[in-house]
């Protein structure tokens, strides 16, 4: 513990994944207050019996494809008396969410509108509507961070075939999705600068999430590291853009992919 965010409040949008539930139990270890939000469920729930009793933390339910809840969501923080300066756009619906809720993982030629939209909805104009509401209720008010999450395959293309066989697919949904969140960060950062505010991408590579041998071995041929991300190596890259030494950083895509994207 470094104490690395000491006087940040750190915003963050589904909390409940690998990652997120990573990004939370780390920036209360070095010294921010957190306030995660989630789709209710078992998710959710895990998250709130980790951390029961801290008073560093706090929970909302929060679904980001819902224009009502995320309009209010800041209103409801800062009326409980947490002003948040730092927000992280972490909501979205991954292949591995989809597998979890055995929805099914159609080709390209069968994919229907409903999930193509479903998909855009909860990730690229959940992540809008985010920053739309910091622009509203935050931005300006006091200096303030944003961070959107995207992917490896923001700017490079998923290689198909490591996917044969295997109960998960990439989508083309979620790759146009996470290109899209970069031209958010792209858009805002300029339009915030005036205002104190910085805008950044984090693009995390593959990370280990009890994946099999063989998908393992697939994919680390791919990476110069040789091997998928541990959660914390991509929380470590998060956990410096959410702080003060950060501050002179704005529009920028940082990947964090083990070499993935450099080949």
């Amino acid at each position: 513990m470094t104490d690395q965010l000491t006087g940040r409040t750190v915003f963050i949008t589904g909390s409940g994944g690998v990652l997120g539930s990573t990004y939370v139990r780390r920036m209360l270890a070095e010294g921010a207050r957190v306030i995660a939000s989630d789709l209710p469920g078992h998710r959710a729930d895990a998250l709130k019996a980790a951390h029961a009793g801290n008073d560093a933390f706090r929970f909302y339910d929060l679904d980001v494809g819902d224009e009502d809840q995320v309009t209010g969501i800041f209103t409801r923080i800062l009326a409980d008396g947490w002003e948040p300066n730092v927000v992280l756009n972490n909501a979205a619906i991954t292949g591995e969410l989809l597998m979890g809720a055995g929805k099914p993982f159609p080709d390209f030629a069968n994919t229907s509108v409903s999930d193509w939209e479903r998909t855009l909805r909860t990730n690229l104009t959940g992540a809008f509507m985010i920053a739309r509401q910091m622009d509203r209720d935050i931005v300006g008010r006091y200096p303030a961070t944003l961070i959107n999450v995207a992917s490896m395959y923001a700017l490079n293309g998923p290689h198909h075939q490591i996917y044969e066989g295997m109960p998960f697919k990439s989508f083309s949904a979620y790759s146009t999705t996470k290109a899209g969140i970069h031209g958010l960060t792209l858009w805002l950062a300029g339009y915030w600068a005036k205002r104190q505010a910085t805008v950044n991408t984090i693009a995390p590579g593959a990370v280990f999430n009890n994946h099999s041998d063989e998908f393992q071995r697939r994919v680390s041929e791919l990476i110069m590291a040789g091997r998928m991300a541990k959660p914390d190596e991509i929380a470590d890259a998060m956990l410096f853009l959410c702080s003060a030494q950060a501050g002179y950083m704005t529009g920028q895509l940082v990947n964090v992919d083990g070499g993935f994207s450099g080949w």
